[in-house]
């Protein structure tokens, strides 16, 4: 007995100490433009063979923007004239990898991408290197679960608020965090920053202005999204690295499963539809006739929308859940309460950005018990949120927001988001 008790014991040591040891480390990265690793060898082999290539963008505005996603699109088009090549937009303005993770599947995967740029650098900037860990490595393990052979390149886009460590040749949080699961998976990586941070530092870009100098790049206006020149810059950069890459080897990605980076990654990250049945309340569904369902409705699926008093209920079980939804000018606010707790304060679905809708994410709850089943209710509540944090954006504010515009309690939902399984 006393054996089988020291036997206990130590297994219990050796495995707090596995589990201390699956949590990273997170280390600054150096700069370096391109990090080949593995290489693309499977898109470039079927580039090379002149036969259909898919070609995904998953990332935020810099991506969704007219540049360098469409002018990378035209250089693979030029440079690899046989090939019958097709994008697969799936890039949001103001969305990070913990939506990504979540959307990957319905926006990228089922289209059967053969390369994938996932660009989220600028985005995760203000998010802690776990999340990011979590997130990014879901992007990964989803991509090379559906399909091994799709190349994945991890893309870095810089902002001035991002800068200050590039400047130095260090890669800032963000970055470092993706450098390093980059290079446990293998995965190539292309840093624009380092690029732009050297003609910034030779005098000959200016990184934001109203106007641009004689013989100087102007790169932005904002500081972050890049005008024409410099998305010129990021093509050259994406084209210098391909180019670089181009004896890479095919390679089947799946022995790279056999192990994670970080437990608790949000590989089982999906999308799941609202049903009727979880609804109770005078909810509306919105026809394909519907601004909003034509605007929004590829991404969200079905929107559902109503006003005070109407609920939704769902049963879950699993660690996280959320809702795709929508902000708007007559957003409301709900109160959300999971497992018969009900949040003190209610959750506007309105901000400072309001004066058009545009997607979100309602965030419910996170690090919940995977193996508990967990009852959520979100329940619309009576009262407008006060549409002051707009107001800055408006010409004459007192006026614009008695508006009926700025009036309602509406809100407008599509999927759950969920880390585990729903229950009936």
């Amino acid at each position: 007995m006393k054996h089988r008790s020291l036997f206990l014991f130590v297994l219990f040591i050796f495995a707090a100490a596995f589990c201390c040891a699956a949590v990273p480390e997170y280390k600054a990265v150096p700069m370096e433009q391109l990090r080949p690793r593995d290489g693309i060898g499977n898109v470039l082999a079927k580039l090379d063979a002149g036969e259909t290539v898919k070609i995904a963008y998953l990332g935020g505005s810099i991506t969704a923007a007219d540049g360098w996603r469409p002018k990378t699109m035209d250089w693979f088009k030029k440079n690899f004239p046989k090939a019958k090549i097709e994008e697969i937009h799936a890039a949001i303005g103001g969305t990070g990898s913990d939506l990504g993770v979540f959307r990957l599947h319905n926006d990228v995967l089922q289209y059967k991408p053969d390369l994938l740029f996932v660009e989220f650098a600028v985005n995760d900037g203000g998010a802690p290197p776990e999340n990011i860990w979590k997130a990014m490595e879901g992007i990964v393990r989803q991509t090379w679960k559906d399909n091994p052979k799709t190349d994945i390149i991890f893309t870095y886009t810089i902002s001035e608020a991002l800068a200050a460590d590039p400047r130095k040749g260090i890669c800032c949080r963000s970055m470092s965090a993706m450098e390093q699961l980059a290079d446990d998976y293998g995965i190539p990586s292309i840093n624009f920053a380092v690029p732009v941070l050297a003609l910034e530092k030779s005098g000959k870009l200016l990184f934001a202005g109203e106007k641009a100098l004689d013989g100087v790049i102007l790169f932005s206006n904002d500081s972050v999204h890049p005008l024409d020149a410099g998305h010129e810059i990021y093509l050259q950069t994406v084209a210098d690295s391909i180019e670089a890459m181009k004896n890479s080897k095919p390679i089947h990605h799946k022995p790279k499963l056999d192990k994670v980076f970080i437990d608790g990654n949000w590989e089982a990250a999906k999308l799941v539809p609202i049903t009727e049945s979880m609804l109770q309340g005078e909810w509306k569904k919105l026809d394909g006739k519907n601004s909003l369902q034509l605007a929004f409705g590829s991404r969200l699926g079905q929107i559902w929308t109503s006003g005070t008093g109407s609920k939704l209920t769902f049963k879950f079980k699993g660690s996280q859940a959320k809702v795709y939804d929508l902000l708007g000018p007559d957003g409301g606010q709900v109160i959300i309460t999971i497992d018969g707790k009900t949040d003190a304060k209610p959750v506007p679905r309105f901000d400072s950005y309001c004066t058009y809708h545009r997607l979100a994410t309602l965030w419910i709850a996170d690090g919940l018990d995977p193996n508990v089943v967990h009852t959520v209710s979100v329940e619309i509540h009576p009262d407008q949120p006060s549409r002051q944090s707009v107001a800055f954006r408006l010409k004459d504010p007192d006026k614009e927001l008695k508006e009926p515009k700025y009036q309602g309690t509406n809100v407008w939902f599509g999927q759950l988001m969920l880390i585990g399984d729903l229950v009936d």
